[in-house]
């Protein structure tokens, strides 16, 4: 027999004491979403499932009481840190789930100068890890736009990438080690070493699982040398996308290693960069780091690169420093945008794909006019690549609308997802993956057969291995039906 929300909260007071057990109706409410559906947030507007409980926990040991309670019993857990998913993963889908948060866990554990790698726990926040080890001239390399309210546990479980990858690489290239707790309070931990060739890496179990296989505790990531001074940014405008993503191709193919290599189309471009670059002109631009003469070689060579395309009109380094300075999203902008948005009730959204260099600007080509075709009050739409790859890129639709006969807390329903199934039939048509960096969440996981194809079954296997009692974040990655 399943237990009562009562029951629940008595049990896991039990555990880990009242304090660290809300029950506070406002928190259950803000709890049971993510910014999938931020807009029930921003208008106060919820519709729930809501979760019996809001669990902090301080340490593994709690962590593993919780989980072992969940799995006896069959509670619904969902893993919670930073809280800055945006694809439905930390939504409660069923009643009286348990939100499990690692945000107490903050403590950064070692700062390793001469094995160049830190450990933190999941609730430290990744502009404080970065703070920290840029006193002693390193940096961790990863800096999503959401690095100044992410945490550790949260980045790695949603297998995040940051502005920096074409030269760092995404967080699955960063991890060294982790400790995590799976369904029943099983402690796993994989340990510190450079790599290791004693069968699968099982790193990967866990990156990118969003906890819908374990909790994650505490993470171990490489440093780099830090050294901003040698900053060099390039960049060129052009007329179409065409010639942008030729530039990006032959810069990865050619082995050259930017932190950052962006394509804007002109009307995305346009949020950033109208001062100085034509309302009907696409910009690529790269900046490269680290040391001075591979600074000076990789900015040299991008620009070689650029001079044999007639089409490229190069744009001075100085707005491109501007534009990055002001780049990251912390909770100011967050509260301007959520401002905007509650005045104007025009929303911004994103969405993400990856593919081959073949197959992106296919993808770029038949999504654009599809979602101007079908869906109603759009008031920008355009995309721009930022990570890329030796044998591909992503792609990153941006896009604004007005709500028109619709009421806050249908605006997912009826605009986000009807948007993000063009972007996904067009990818899949075209052979790219239908998520490249912000998780598949509960948002496309009704996709997630399509994207596997054959290899579902091994997905599906580490579900019943891992999660037998499937406890942990239902409907996330693997769809409820």
């Amino acid at each position: 027999m399943s237990l009562t929300r009562s029951e629940i909260v008595e049990q896991l007071r039990a555990l880990v004491g009242v304090h660290q057990v809300v029950i506070d109706e406002q928190t259950l409410r803000e709890r049971s979403i993510d910014n999938f559906r931020k807009l029930q947030n921003i208008f106060n507007v919820y519709t729930g499932p809501f979760p019996a409980a809001v669990v902090s926990v301080r340490s593994t040991a709690e962590a593993a009481a919780v989980l072992a309670f969940a799995d006896a019993n069959g509670v619904n857990v969902v893993a919670r840190t930073g809280g800055t998913a945006t694809e439905g993963g930390l939504e409660t889908p069923v009643e009286n789930s348990i939100v499990l948060d690692g945000g107490l866990m903050d403590q950064i554990l070692t700062i390793d100068t001469y094995n160049m790698q830190a450990t933190a726990q999941c609730g430290v926040p990744l502009q404080r890890l970065e703070d920290e080890v840029r006193k002693h001239g390193l940096t961790t390399g990863h800096s999503p736009q959401s690095k100044p309210i992410a945490s550790m546990g949260g980045l790695v479980a949603t297998r995040s990438i940051g502005q920096f990858s074409t030269l760092y690489g995404g967080i699955e290239d960063m991890v060294v080690g982790c400790e995590v707790v799976f369904p029943g309070g099983q402690v796993s931990r994989i340990k510190n070493v450079p790599r290791r060739a004693a069968g699968p890496d099982i790193r990967h179990l866990v990156i990118g699982n969003e906890g819908a296989l374990c909790f994650i505790t505490e993470v171990t990531v490489k440093l780099f040398p830090y050294m901003p001074e040698n900053n060099t940014f390039v960049g060129w405008t052009m007329k179409d996308m065409k010639v942008g993503f030729e530039v990006l191709r032959e810069v990865m193919v050619a082995g050259y290693k930017p932190s950052v290599a962006r394509l804007y189309d002109y009307e995305d471009g346009q949020l950033h960069f109208s001062n100085f670059v034509p309302a009907d002109e696409c910009i690529v631009l790269f900046m490269a780091e680290g040391n001075e003469g591979i600074v000076k070689a990789t900015a040299e060579g991008i620009r070689e690169i650029a001079a044999t395309h007639p089409g490229c009109t190069p744009v001075e380094a100085h707005h491109l420093e501007e534009w990055f300075a002001d780049l990251v999203w912390g909770p100011d902008k967050v509260t301007r945008e959520d401002n905007r948005i509650r005045d104007t009730r025009n929303v911004n959204r994103t969405t993400e794909v990856s593919a081959d260099w073949s197959s992106i600007q296919q993808i770029y080509d038949a999504v654009i006019p599809r979602i101007r075709a079908e869906i109603k009050g759009i008031t920008l739409l355009g995309g721009h690549s930022s990570h890329s790859y030796i044998n591909g890129t992503n792609m990153y639709f941006n896009y604004f609308y007005d709500l028109i006969d619709c009421e806050p807390e249908e605006e997912t329903d009826k605009y986000y997802l009807p948007i993000i199934k063009i972007i996904v039939e067009e990818t899949l048509r075209f052979g790219g993956s239908i998520v490249h960096h912000h998780g598949i969440g509960k948002a496309r996981a009704r996709w997630v057969k399509d994207e596997y194809g054959s290899s579902y079954p091994m997905l599906a296997a580490l579900k019943t291995a891992f999660d037998p009692n499937g406890v942990m974040n239902m409907g996330t990655i693997y769809p409820l039906t």
